[in-house]
């Protein structure tokens, strides 16, 4: 099993969603984050002064997956996620050693 985390732009989040649900992906965890990377940020004045916004908002995706399904979640994501342009985000993947559904006392891939 592998653990795949992105992080992409906000407006982005409902049709990743909606493209690894099509794949049957059941259940995935989200999470608002901000974002220091090639952007670099940018400056805004507010009430006449100028300032630095550094950390930019971006949306944390985990879900947890069979082996034989890694490829297809990276190539949706990479696919859907993309603008084309800077700040696109990133996607990690990692090891997972056991996964345990806390309800049933499955464990492994039958508790993803």
């Amino acid at each position: 099993m592998k653990k795949i985390e992105a992080i992409i732009k906000p407006f982005k989040m409902d049709e990743v969603k909606s493209a690894l649900m099509e794949l049957g992906i059941q259940g995935l965890t989200v999470a608002e984050v901000k974002d220091f990377g090639g952007q670099r940020g940018h400056t805004e004045i507010y009430r006449g002064s100028e300032y630095s916004v550094d950390f930019l908002p971006k949306v944390k995706i985990e879900v947890v997956v069979a082996d034989g399904l890694v490829s297809q979640v990276v190539a949706i994501l990479r696919k859907v996620a993309r603008t084309g342009k800077i700040g696109d985000g990133s996607i990690f993947v990692s090891p997972v050693e056991n996964v345990i559904r806390i309800r049933t006392g499955e464990t492994g891939e039958a508790a993803v």
